[in-house]
């Protein structure tokens, strides 16, 4: 089945997609850029830049740190951060409802390798 990627490009000239947003889900599930990072399979440098990449779009922040102590520190989404997300996903569920038909119907014109056709 073919599956639909959204990319959005915001004014002026920000863009959002499924990498930033699973980043922002995974800071959400592990409490931690660092971890985060970590199970998506970058460095925690190149996590931190996409989330400072977003906090620019925005304006404010998506991710509030704590810093680290006794305890250690951690990361939490913003109320924006969890908008942000929410929001996208949204996004992706109606373009994918709404591209539905189109993207079978594309589908159906691949010529499947002979291996592949029963």
């Amino acid at each position: 089945m073919p599956s639909l990627s959204l990319r959005i490009n915001l004014d002026p000239g920000g863009r959002i997609g499924p990498g930033k947003v699973e980043l922002l889900e995974q800071i959400a599930a592990r409490g931690s850029i660092a971890a985060a990072g970590r199970s998506m399979g970058m460095s925690y440098r190149r996590a931190w830049e996409l989330v400072e990449e977003l906090n620019g779009v925005f304006g404010k922040a998506v991710v509030a740190r704590q810093t680290g102590g006794r305890h250690g520190g951690g990361a939490t989404l913003t109320p924006l951060g969890l908008a942000l997300v929410a929001r996208f996903r949204a996004v992706e569920r109606a373009a994918a409802q709404a591209a539905e038909m189109h993207l079978e119907a594309l589908q159906s014109e691949v010529d499947l390798p002979a291996e592949c056709q029963g």
